[in-house]
């Protein structure tokens, strides 16, 4: 009777495990065949998260998958899994994009008019640094005090 009990409860918890598992990779849209590798570098990233959605014209195309610091001359490179389908011309300007007021990133890829495609480990160097909203703010106070002098 105990080994029964046993088994039933050791059957149990392997099918919890499994659940839990399908659930993380359907969530994090795990697709490793069916994408591609690209970077992009940056003089800063703002506040972009590994996991942070990938776009073009607003529409979900992959993820970033890292990012990394250039201790030579510290650009930050963003790391990014797109999926494979999509043609982006070689030529495209890379920007991130803030997703909200209330904080949060993603990268938009602005196509560009190029007849060629990126391939897999394409790096883009034509790239755009995030808008910092608070600094633009504290510009716009402090530069309305020294207008009226």
């Amino acid at each position: 009777m105990r080994n029964t009990i046993e088994m039933v409860m050791g059957a149990v918890v392997l099918l919890i495990a499994a659940a839990f598992l399908w659930l993380a990779v359907s969530i994090s849209d795990f697709k490793p065949a069916n994408t591609i590798t690209i970077e992009a570098v940056f003089s800063k990233v703002g506040g972009l998260r590994v996991g942070d959605e990938v776009r073009v014209s607003g529409v979900r195309v992959g993820r970033v998958s890292g990012l990394r610091l250039d201790p030579e001359v510290f650009d930050a490179y963003v790391v990014m899994a797109v999926e494979r389908g999509v043609a982006i011309p070689d030529d495209s300007v890379v920007r991130i994009a803030s997703s909200s007021l209330l904080g949060g990133s993603h990268i938009e890829l602005v196509p560009g008019n190029s007849d060629a495609s990126i391939a897999d480990g394409h790096v883009f160097y034509n790239t755009l640094d995030p808008v910092d909203l608070l600094d633009i703010l504290g510009r716009a106070i402090f530069a309305g005090g020294e207008a009226g002098e």
